[in-house]
């Protein structure tokens, strides 16, 4: 076995393979750029090497780097995680050169497969069902809507070493494919280096099945189950789980079985994981093979009880797979949520800057349910421009489907960030909405249910009447600490009042404090809207970031930020500003006047932080509805801003290089 690895990689999957490594008594190497010197990874590891700028391009890209790094620290072997250099042969075949081994599959496996274009040639040759498409070298953009009208629309264009989402786009006409053939060229360019992009045809309501393989240096090959990762937007997973809520045992084996059948076909060795569409008859087509650990392999490991990254190891050493395909079993059910560095309400733009306040759930076994986080950041840490988003991947593990999406709701509930904006909120709605609990998924999913982006969904009656209660529950034990603390002299001295108006965004609820203990802990009675009285019961303190208690039986856990004169209370995909008052205060309230927002109808702003990639349009130019104004990179991602109506170009602020915060004003109109 290996004395020390290197990992080539960073964040979560860095520290990911970090806690394997320990495990087994094996020393680590971690690698950074710049922007990642202070990064977990980099503490949690046994020795670190720099290896260059922030830009991935010249520093996690560079095989270079990463093997004068191996030399330089004795390590016997590199696991290159997934992105970066995972999926590129020539970096492995270097490796071997120098007498380092690879953690993955040998360079054969890596051309055959973990090329998307190769693989598709290689799959049709073994017979395997394949979606229809293009596979040869695509010359330009005129060419690629040649292609995309023989195969019909739509169409999907993709990066041949692609993989996360990126380098992808749907096009449904001609002019969507001139432009998504360019953003992918560029997208893959920037992100893997190679800007080679094939066409296929995009299947209608198809879902995202996964079977993950295991193979060895001997000719053994198993594999583990499938995983749903149908939940994706812009082509990027968000939600996975396993097993899938619609394979049956038939299916299941027909895929396992042809998965093993292509990857002896390329002698695989280590973790992989073959990819299909399903269309709403399970009739399965391969769509790739990544030669590589998935960003979304704990879920499988939660269900089989297999380290993936410890099997990775052993097979890298030479040793034998201990585990048959008779040994394998499914056992209960895994949900994971990708946590991300966007704003759910900007239609999920990236957010970058410091974690003011990182605290996610606490892991490990809770009676029947297992909670699991794997991540690479701290609270202090910084979000940076340069890499991928995530932030986390927060699973939960339990018997059935619906209590391990009940454990996650409670998970997400728990999970605080501060300093940027996240996706928990579109998380905590999607564990409560009906569609997902039933299992009627498709990739688009999130497309069809939210075709206007995001937005908070509104609370119902009994939804109101907790929030309210938490609200006075919080207001009253603040009131009774300025209390303890100005010694009983503020004007209220210590007497609780029994009459109570909550407001939550604009509704208004009386609330009526019947009996009870104030503080911590803190049980009291409460009628909210006239209604019986129920119980609540916290032992949440100021300041506390989450309210953790019971409303009339109910147990929940509300995220709490302080606003002018109230508080912002976020619990499963709801988000209101509550501001508890007394009833004078309440009538005087009503009289206020509603403060309009500022008209920003004649400027582009932008709505991200990132670098502005390029302007499409001249000063005086006149512009339709539609067409493309500037285009604006953050996170290896091209967000293209369009005119949302007949505008006149007055005047550019901003200019091709130029970094931007969000809300910069990139152009005004007359």
């Amino acid at each position: 076995m290996f004395k020390k690895i290197l990992i080539a990689n960073r964040g979560e999957i860095a520290c990911r393979v970090i806690k394997t490594a320990r495990k087994m008594g094996i020393a680590t190497v971690a690698v950074y750029s710049d922007a990642d010197r202070d990064a977990l990874h980099v503490e949690m590891a046994d020795e670190a090497v720099h290896i260059g700028p922030a830009a991935a391009a010249q520093s996690y890209l560079i095989a270079d780097r990463i093997i004068e790094a191996a030399k330089q620290t004795g390590a016997e072997a590199v696991h290159p995680g997934y992105g970066f250099l995972s999926e590129r042969a020539s970096f492995c075949a270097a490796l071997e050169k120098q007498g380092i081994v690879f953690i993955g599959p040998k360079p054969k496996a890596i051309e055959a497969m973990g090329d998307k274009i190769e693989s598709k040639k290689f799959a049709n040759a073994a017979k395997v069902s394949t979606v229809p498409g293009f596979l040869g070298i695509i010359e330009d953009a005129d060419h690629a809507v040649r292609i995309a009208n023989d195969i019909g629309y739509p169409v999907m264009l993709k990066a041949s070493a692609g993989g996360g989402g990126k380098g992808m786009r749907i096009a449904w006409n001609d002019a969507e494919t001139r432009e998504g053939f360019q953003s992918s060229k560029n997208e893959a360019k920037s992100s893997f280096g190679d800007d080679r992009v094939f066409v296929e045809k995009f299947i209608v309501d198809p879902r995202h099945i996964e079977i993950q393989v295991l193979g060895d240096g001997h000719g053994n090959v198993i594999y583990l189950g499938e995983r749903e990762c149908s939940i994706q937007r812009r082509n990027q997973k968000v939600v996975e789980e396993a097993p899938s809520p619609f394979l049956d045992e038939k299916t299941r084996k027909a895929m396992g079985e042809q998965s093993v059948a292509l990857a002896k076909a390329v002698d695989y060795q280590s973790a992989g994981t073959v990819e299909f569409i399903v269309d709403k008859d399970r009739n399965f087509y391969f769509l790739e093979m990544n030669t590589r650990l998935q960003v979304e392999h704990p879920v499988t490991e939660l269900v089989t009880g297999i380290d993936l990254v410890e099997q990775m190891i052993r097979v890298a050493a030479g040793e034998k797979l201990a585990i048959k395909q008779s040994d394998v079993t499914l056992s209960g059910w895994a949900v994971e949520s990708r946590l991300y560095a966007e704003d759910p309400y900007r239609n999920f733009l990236p957010s970058i800057g410091r974690l003011t306040r990182y605290r996610p759930p606490a892991e490990g076994r809770f009676g029947e349910v297992i909670v699991r986080n794997d991540t690479g950041v701290v609270e202090g840490g910084e979000i940076s421009m340069y890499y991928d988003p995530m932030i986390a991947k927060l699973c939960t593990w339990a018997p059935d489907r619906i209590h391990a999406i009940e454990a996650m709701s409670e998970a997400l509930d728990n999970f605080v960030v501060d300093g940027i904006e996240h996706n928990i909120p579109f998380l905590s709605a999607l564990m409560q909405h009906p569609r997902w609990r039933e299992g009627r998924l498709s990739t688009g999913f999130i497309a069809e249910e939210f075709p206007d982006g995001f937005a908070p969904r509104k609370p119902d009656g009994k939804e109101k009447a907790v929030l309210a209660a938490v609200a006075t529950a919080v207001e009253l034990v603040r009131r009774d600490r300025l209390d303890r603390l100005t010694g009983r002299l503020a004007p209220h001295s210590g007497e609780v009042k029994p009459d109570w108006v909550v407001k939550l965004d604009d509704d208004y609820i009386d609330v009526v404090f019947k009996d009870g203990l104030i503080g911590s802990p803190f049980e009291a009675d409460f009628s909210i809207g006239g209604a019986k009285p129920v119980t609540v019961v916290s032992d949440w303190r100021a300041g506390d970031p989450v309210w953790v208690g019971v409303v009339g039986g109910t147990p929940c856990s509300v995220q709490i930020r302080p606003v002018a004169n109230g508080m912002k209370l976020a619990w499963r995909g709801l988000s209101v500003v509550a501001r508890p008052m007394l009833p004078r205060a309440a009538a005087l309230d009503r009289l206020m006047p509603v403060k309009l927002p500022p008209d920003t109808s004649k400027l582009l702003l932008c709505p991200m932080p990132g670098m502005l990639v390029s302007v499409s349009v001249s000063e005086g130019q006149e512009v339709k509805a539609g067409e493309t104004l500037a285009v604006v990179e953050a996170m290896k991602m091209e967000n293209v801003l369009r005119a949302e109506r007949d505008v006149t170009v007055s005047k550019i602020n901003a200019k091709p290089g130029d970094s931007l915060a969000v809300d910069a004003v990139i152009m005004e109109f007359g």
